[in-house]
């Protein structure tokens, strides 16, 4: 999955972004706890634990 397809995901979900540096962005959710960090350029692909974790961060399923 490209990290293009995971923002569009996050922002879909309601996370919304709070703080970025270089190509590393943190989003918050208005009623889920934590942060999801989401690294990379739009067009790279993310390596399959990068992205398990990803998943856990949001609390979707993977």
């Amino acid at each position: 999955m490209k990290v293009s397809e995971v923002l569009r995901r996050l922002q879909d979900d309601g996370w919304i972004q709070v703080k970025s540096k270089g190509s590393h962005r943190q989003f918050k959710h208005p009623t889920k706890k934590g942060r999801v960090t989401v690294a990379g350029k739009p067009s790279h692909t993310i390596p399959p634990g990068t992205l398990a974790s990803i998943f856990k961060q949001a609390g979707w399923d993977t």
